[in-house]
Protein backbone atom coordinates (compact mmCIF):
# COMPACT_ATOMS: atom_id res chain seq x y z
CA UNK A 1 0.00 0.00 0.00
CA UNK A 2 1.55 3.37 -1.37
CA UNK A 3 2.22 5.52 2.15
CA UNK A 4 0.63 9.01 1.60
CA UNK A 5 1.29 12.11 4.38
CA UNK A 6 1.24 15.86 4.25
CA UNK A 7 5.38 17.32 4.14
CA UNK A 8 4.30 18.79 7.53
CA UNK A 9 4.52 15.45 9.20
CA UNK A 10 8.62 15.64 8.14
CA UNK A 11 9.18 18.20 10.73
CA UNK A 12 6.57 17.80 13.38
CA UNK A 13 6.65 13.48 13.10
CA UNK A 14 10.03 12.90 12.11
CA UNK A 15 10.49 9.93 14.10
CA UNK A 16 7.78 8.19 12.83
CA UNK A 17 7.95 9.01 9.43
CA UNK A 18 11.52 7.42 10.18
CA UNK A 19 10.11 4.26 11.60
CA UNK A 20 7.46 3.92 8.72
CA UNK A 21 9.93 4.14 5.56
CA UNK A 22 12.24 1.34 7.30
CA UNK A 23 8.89 -0.82 7.97
CA UNK A 24 6.69 -0.28 4.98
CA UNK A 25 8.99 1.41 2.48
CA UNK A 26 8.91 5.09 0.70
CA UNK A 27 6.50 7.37 1.94
CA UNK A 28 5.17 9.88 -0.11
CA UNK A 29 4.75 13.49 0.93
CA UNK A 30 2.22 15.85 -0.16
CA UNK A 31 1.84 20.01 -0.02
CA UNK A 32 -1.41 21.87 -0.38
CA UNK A 33 -3.03 17.89 -1.71
CA UNK A 34 -0.08 17.98 -4.22
CA UNK A 35 2.61 15.32 -4.60
CA UNK A 36 5.83 17.15 -3.40
CA UNK A 37 8.46 14.52 -2.53
CA UNK A 38 9.09 10.83 -1.63
CA UNK A 39 10.88 9.53 1.23
CA UNK A 40 13.13 6.60 1.69
CA UNK A 41 16.00 4.81 3.42
CA UNK A 42 19.02 5.09 1.65
CA UNK A 43 19.03 1.58 1.18
CA UNK A 44 15.73 1.36 -0.92
CA UNK A 45 17.10 4.05 -3.11
CA UNK A 46 20.40 1.91 -3.79
CA UNK A 47 17.89 -0.91 -4.79
CA UNK A 48 15.96 1.37 -7.01
CA UNK A 49 19.18 3.09 -8.91
CA UNK A 50 21.86 -0.06 -8.22
CA UNK A 51 20.77 -1.99 -11.79
CA UNK A 52 20.75 1.53 -14.30
CA UNK A 53 24.15 2.60 -12.64
CA UNK A 54 25.54 -1.16 -14.19
CA UNK A 55 23.37 -1.21 -17.18
CA UNK A 56 24.45 2.73 -18.37
CA UNK A 57 28.26 1.00 -17.30
CA UNK A 58 27.77 -1.39 -20.16
CA UNK A 59 26.17 0.86 -22.52
CA UNK A 60 29.51 2.98 -22.48
CA UNK A 61 31.92 -0.09 -22.51
CA UNK A 62 29.79 -0.84 -25.42
CA UNK A 63 30.26 2.35 -26.83
CA UNK A 64 33.79 2.98 -26.50
CA UNK A 65 34.00 -0.42 -28.38
CA UNK A 66 32.65 0.56 -31.75
CA UNK A 67 31.85 3.40 -33.97
CA UNK A 68 28.50 2.63 -34.65
CA UNK A 69 25.88 5.67 -33.11
CA UNK A 70 22.12 5.99 -32.88
CA UNK A 71 20.04 9.54 -32.66
CA UNK A 72 18.27 10.06 -29.86
CA UNK A 73 14.94 8.46 -32.10
CA UNK A 74 16.72 5.52 -33.09
CA UNK A 75 17.83 4.44 -29.33
CA UNK A 76 14.33 4.93 -27.54
CA UNK A 77 12.67 2.93 -30.55
CA UNK A 78 15.59 -0.03 -29.48
CA UNK A 79 14.47 0.67 -26.43
CA UNK A 80 10.72 0.13 -27.15
CA UNK A 81 11.35 -2.83 -29.27
CA UNK A 82 13.09 -4.84 -26.37
CA UNK A 83 10.56 -3.62 -24.29
CA UNK A 84 7.85 -4.78 -26.42
CA UNK A 85 9.31 -8.17 -26.78
CA UNK A 86 10.13 -8.79 -23.19
CA UNK A 87 6.35 -7.91 -22.73
CA UNK A 88 5.13 -10.55 -25.46
CA UNK A 89 7.57 -13.15 -22.86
Amino acid sequence: MINIRPVSDLRNKYPEIEEQVKRDGPVFLTKNGYGSMVVMTVEQYSALTDEVEMKLDEIEKAAASTDVRYTLDEAFDLVRARHYEKQAL
